[in-house]
């Protein structure tokens, strides 16, 4: 058993080589946090394209091309003087209608020009109050849902905007959240950016989908059949003990190994 684990920590390690490089940016949404130099423009951008990286990549990169170049590649500055949906032009992407992003952009606007606080110190604020990283989401949720329309059981009323911002208190998986936060805190990365140091790369945690699922429990590194926050757990965990100080640095080895295996 040891040596079937070394084995696949190898294999492992050598798919982490080969695809975590400069080359894997182009077809993936992390190629947005690219297009930017502003600190600010580079949060925003980072946050909308991991929002929307669900269904089909070429469709959905397509679609966030589309977007900012309807804020005229100024995300904050769009963001900072939004004031109606108007201004979306009628801009969606399947779940996702224009009074969900409207929302969202709203609630955005808030924290920048009335809470007068930035992306980086909401999260901080979140991870300085709870200690663990799906607290920091957590509290980053509750912040994004306070403005949005609700029932009167106080449940938000906007589908799209609960499918694009899952709520960790469902005990989901929450790979968009996930991966936007390997994208902000991994340094030394030919990919991801490392702009945050609050949180330790060895605190993050695996971006979890059907794919990443599937391809895990194959490789005998995840038993639990749904793809939830106990699922990412348990992968993680199995993870840290291949590099306790940078597990998710495998997930660019699960994307090689599907590619290789498909």
């Amino acid at each position: 058993m040891i040596k079937l684990q070394e084995g696949l920590k190898s294999e492992l390690d050598s798919l982490v080589l080969k695809y975590e490089t400069k080359d894997f940016i182009k077809d993936d949404p992390v190629q947005f946090i690219h297009l930017f130099k502003n600190r600010e423009d580079v949060e925003i951008a980072g946050l909308l394209a991991a929002l929307f990286a669900y269904g089909k990549r070429e469709v959905f990169i397509k679609k966030l091309n589309t977007l900012f170049n309807l804020m005229e590649m100024r995300p904050y500055e769009f963001i900072q003087n939004f004031d109606s949906v108007s201004l979306l032009d009628d801009f969606n992407y399947r779940f996702i209608k224009p009074d969900d992003l409207a929302a969202f952009f709203n609630s955005y606007k808030k924290l920048i020009t009335k809470d007068k606080i930035t992306l980086e110190e909401l999260f901080f604020n979140g991870y300085k109050k709870t200690g663990d990283v799906f607290g920091c989401l957590q509290h980053v949720c509750d912040y994004f849902y306070e403005g949005t329309p609700k029932d009167a059981t106080g449940v938000c009323t906007l589908a799209g905007y609960k499918f694009m911002l899952s709520n960790p208190k469902n005990k989901g998986a929450m790979k968009r959240l996930n991966m936007f936060l390997r994208w902000m805190v991994r340094r030394n990365s030919p990919v991801d950016i490392g702009l945050w140091n609050f949180i330790k790369p060895t605190e993050l945690f695996i971006p979890l989908d059907v794919h990443v699922g599937n391809i895990s429990r194959g490789l005998g590194l995840l038993n639990r059949k749904q793809n939830d926050a106990r699922a990412v757990f348990e992968l993680t965990s199995k993870l840290r003990e291949f590099d306790p100080n940078d597990p998710v640095k495998y997930d660019f080895a699960l994307f090689g190994y599907g590619i290789n295996n498909k």
